[in-house]
């Protein structure tokens, strides 16, 4: 079973020989805007000028992504306006726990449990196998920095990765300088059908707000 573009993000933020989680506020909005993504590209959610409906309640056949449309079911049919910014906020710390469950629940990560000063619980999530990100790092830089040609789904990851910032999760070592225009490019969604284009801007114009807005609230 593929991997969802949440997971390959998750992938991306973990240490993996620490497991502690790099770029935590950003990778986290990304983890949940990839689920989004991924279920308007299954034709599962209308994601349109800031608004999001579910337009298809039938399984996608991957748990992950089945867990996220039934919450999507249950909190467009009791709230209106049905803004995709709103969904983001109220999903993003549950999207994330659920994102490194099923890592886990793969093999692909293992938990580890700690306490910080004996009082404060920790988790972490080391690499368990390798072989998933070391492919994942081979797609991305082929499309980013060789220029090949992005499937959907590769497109759709850069556009998530690119608005969220996590150009240097995506490419350590590299000069973002190098990097960000490629991705900006592929984030226009020239690839993609007119209904993933939007859906790729909204989910991206979303996350942006959310993130700004946590900035803004931490700062003030």
């Amino acid at each position: 079973m593929a991997v969802t573009l949440g997971e390959e993000i998750a992938l991306l933020s973990l240490d993996d020989e620490s497991g502690a989680a790099e770029e935590r506020s950003s990778a986290g909005w990304a983890v949940a805007g990839g689920a989004l993504l991924e279920l308007a590209m299954a034709e599962r959610v209308s994601v349109a000028e800031g608004g999001l409906a579910v337009i298809d309640t039938s399984p996608t056949g991957t748990a992950l992504l089945d867990g996220r449309l039934e919450l999507l079911r249950e909190w467009t049919a009791r709230r209106s306006p049905r803004k995709v910014a709103d969904w983001l906020t109220k999903d993003q710390s549950k999207a994330v726990a659920a994102t490194v469950e099923s890592l886990c629940g793969r093999g692909l990560v293992t938990e580890e449990r700690s306490r910080v000063l004996g009082l404060f619980p920790v988790r972490r999530y080391p690499e368990a196998d390798g072989s998933v990100e070391r492919e994942l790092r081979a797609r991305l830089e082929s499309v980013v920095l060789d220029g090949a040609e992005p499937d959907a789904r590769t497109g759709g990851l850069v556009a998530l990765l690119h608005a969220a910032k996590l150009h240097r999760l995506a490419f350590p070592g590299v000069d973002r300088a190098r990097v960000e225009p490629r991705m900006a490019e592929i984030a226009e969604g020239q690839w993609a059908g007119d209904g993933v284009r939007e859906a790729i801007r909204n989910t991206q114009a979303a996350m942006v707000a959310v993130t700004a807005a946590t900035v803004a609230v931490v700062l003030s």
